[in-house]
């Protein structure tokens, strides 16, 4: 396998820039994936990697080769699309082994290969049928087979899953990953779906509008979110946002009233600097004895709820803090909170995420962070 590097690389369609100065290192053997919303440029990115888009600036490399001026056939990447791309009228057995016959493969081996590739993905017994016998999920396994056939550097999968419903993507999450472990193969994977990302993904590389916004593990992305956009955009329920100002004695005081205690040393800031403070909904604390808080002066907000989701195991409670939406996870066993009751919550202040109201970058002093 290979590894992959891009370097300050850049996208323009005519004067329209899209994808603005990306650098990012794939280590050999790494699952990547590369989340964000629709149009942020990732599967732009993905097919500069493939060699399907032509690079404006900037450098990729695959294994140690630049690979800017190949042709996608020499790259050493096998691609599979959202949409399966398979041909119709042939067997699963042909589509499988089609790129290896164009390269002029013996059939003996080709179909040395076909049946091995099948056999990884479980499709040994369908090899003579047509993809039109296949279901959704059996297609999508025939697409990885035909990469697998190639023998590539690097895998690269464009929103494979996107075509499936809930349930069957969800089996084919566990199928992929199982795939990666076994081939140990450098993949690189796109998609808009955060719970793909991080339950596929080594590494996970967040993209916003062209550029990247943070790459780390799935639980240091979640825990630890550089920016607002990663914060609300990771998470479902996404993280509660508010704005404050940082008061002296190790509080945020909150626009519209509240107050919550923070550890100042957790980050870069200075007295009566206006943020914005963000906390997880399952980081709320919510207890019923706080009704006084406000009068003995423990740091709290007020919460009014308005709606209640039951999700099994767990109960999400919608309401208002103040004039803004705000949401809380709890486990299903937690007391239900009747609409319109009106307690006051709070959270740990090693849970209470900070940042700039102008650059929306966490304030969190990384040294100290790294060092806990």
């Amino acid at each position: 396998m290979a590894d992959v590097s891009i370097r300050n690389v850049r996208k323009s369609y005519g004067k329209t820039e899209v994808v603005h100065g990306v650098s990012l290192d794939i280590p050999d053997g790494t699952f990547v994936a590369i989340l964000g919303p629709s149009g942020c440029g990732k599967s732009t990115v993905l097919r500069m990697i493939a060699g399907l888009e032509t690079i404006t600036a900037g450098e990729i490399a695959i294994g140690g080769q630049v690979v800017n001026a190949l042709e996608p056939r020499e790259r050493g990447c096998a691609m599979v699309f959202q949409n399966y791309a398979l041909y119709p009228h042939m067997t699963v057995a042909d589509n499988i082994g089609y790129a290896l016959k164009v390269a002029g493969v013996a059939k003996a081996e080709r179909r040395r290969r076909v049946e091995e590739a099948a056999r990884t993905v479980e499709l040994t017994e369908f090899l003579d049928r047509r993809p039109g016998q296949l279901s959704g999920g059996q297609r999508q396994r025939v697409a990885m087979a035909r990469a697998i056939v190639r023998e590539p550097k690097v895998f690269l999968f464009d929103e494979p899953l996107s075509n499936l419903d809930a349930k069957l993507r969800a089996a084919m999450r566990l199928e992929i990953r199982r795939l990666h472990n076994r081939l140990k193969a450098t993949s690189v994977f796109v998609t808009h779906d955060q719970a793909e990302a991080l339950t596929l993904a080594d590494l996970v590389v967040v993209m916003n509008a062209g550029t990247i916004e943070q790459i780390a593990s799935p639980r240091d992305l979640y825990r630890h979110p550089a920016s607002r956009f990663v914060a609300g955009f990771i998470g479902s329920p996404p993280m509660n946002m508010m704005p404050g100002v940082i008061t002296a004695g190790g509080g945020v005081e909150i626009a519209g009233g509240g107050r919550l205690a923070i550890d100042l040393d957790d980050f870069d800031i200075e007295i009566g600097r206006a943020v914005d403070v963000g906390m997880r909904p399952e980081d709320v604390i919510l207890d019923s004895r706080m009704q006084d808080a406000a009068a003995t002066g423990q740091p709290a907000l007020a919460f009014t709820a308005e709606l209640t989701e039951e999700l099994g195991a767990t109960r999400l409670i919608y309401g208002k803090s103040g004039a803004r939406d705000f949401a809380i996870a709890m486990p299903a066993s937690s007391p239900q909170l009747p609409h319109g009751q009106v307690t006051r919550v709070h959270a740990a202040p090693a849970r209470i995420h900070l940042f700039d109201q102008t650059t929306g970058l966490s304030l969190r002093n990384v040294a100290r962070a790294q060092a806990q």
